[in-house]
């Protein structure tokens, strides 16, 4: 089981490992390809995702439901320990509440629970973003209102997949083909640009990585926990929110961090640490529910 999680996330290492060293040697400009990234290469991957599955709202509303209490309660728990331990809240929170849904958790449900998790592990990763995009930036930008969340390229491809998704309608193949290579591009940039951030990475950033590290699943673990004598899911949908409760920060915590100028460097170390911590968290959790 270990060997199997190590697969999923030691690629990710491998990236930012490339980025680091790459960084050292060469001390990159990643501000545009960050731009390009948040843009154009993410926003192809999530409407790729999103309107490449087909499911029935009303079976996963439960389920929708209790992921958004996930994240959200992840940050009020988060919020006074971010307090006490001294970090700035707009930078420790956010990684705290918005989890790698996407490239971690899809696979994971595939390998746990096979093709049939699929599309409740969609509808996570779509509570997810959605609530990146609107929570998450409201968190970064108080200032910023209703209509410019839902200009923000990443928004409008997470409305128009889930509404492809939810009339199955269908791209050409030709189209399709091109969006989908477009959205390759996303995750391996994204890592490599946190390679790069780390090279400026101090010692001090690494006390607030080991804490999300930390705090990061207890926080998802506790929330589901508790809510669990409220629940009426099935095995499968619950074992699946238990993992979502268990998932490290996301990438993208980074790049909107980078976007904002919101402490890029302690969030990349959030992120590093969290991914790192999840070779524990995750096969500990796997065990909980599969042994």
């Amino acid at each position: 089981m270990f060997s199997q999680i190590f697969i999923i996330i030691f690629p990710l290492f491998a990236i930012v490992s490339v980025g680091f060293l790459y960084g050292r040697k060469h001390s990159p400009d990643m501000v545009s390809a960050n731009q390009l990234n948040i843009h154009l290469f993410s926003p192809a991957l999530i409407f790729h995702v999103l309107s490449d599955q087909s499911f029935e709202l009303g079976a996963y509303y439960q389920l929708a439901s209790a992921a958004f209490f996930v994240v959200i309660f992840s940050g009020l728990l988060a919020w006074p320990l971010a307090r006490f331990m001294g970090f700035n809240v707009k930078t420790f929170v956010p990684p705290m509440m918005f989890s790698n849904s996407g490239n971690i958790g899809l696979p994971l449900a595939l390998f746990a629970f096979g093709e049939k998790a699929l599309p409740a592990a969609v509808m996570l990763f779509i509570v997810e973003n959605t609530l990146h995009f609107s929570v998450g930036m409201k968190m970064m930008n108080s200032k910023i209102s209703l209509l410019n969340i839902i200009k923000i390229p990443m928004v409008l491809a997470a409305i128009l997949g889930l509404s492809y998704s939810l009339t199955g309608w269908q791209l050409p193949s030709v189209v399709s083909t091109s969006v989908e290579m477009l959205g390759q591009v996303a995750i391996p940039l994204m890592l490599f640009s946190l390679g790069v951030r780390l090279t400026s990475i101090d010692l001090q950033d690494w006390r607030i990585g080991i804490a999300g590290a930390i705090i990061c699943p207890a926080t998802g673990i506790i929330v589901v926990l508790l809510m669990s004598p409220f629940l009426s899911l099935n095995e499968l949908q619950y074992g699946q929110l238990l993992i979502f409760g268990a998932l490290p920060p996301a990438v993208l915590n980074f790049m909107i961090a980078e976007k904002y100028q919101q402490q890029p460097k302690q969030v990349a170390a959030i992120v590093l640490m969290g991914n790192l911590g999840s070779l524990i968290t995750i096969p500990a959790v796997l065990y909980f529910l599969l042994g």
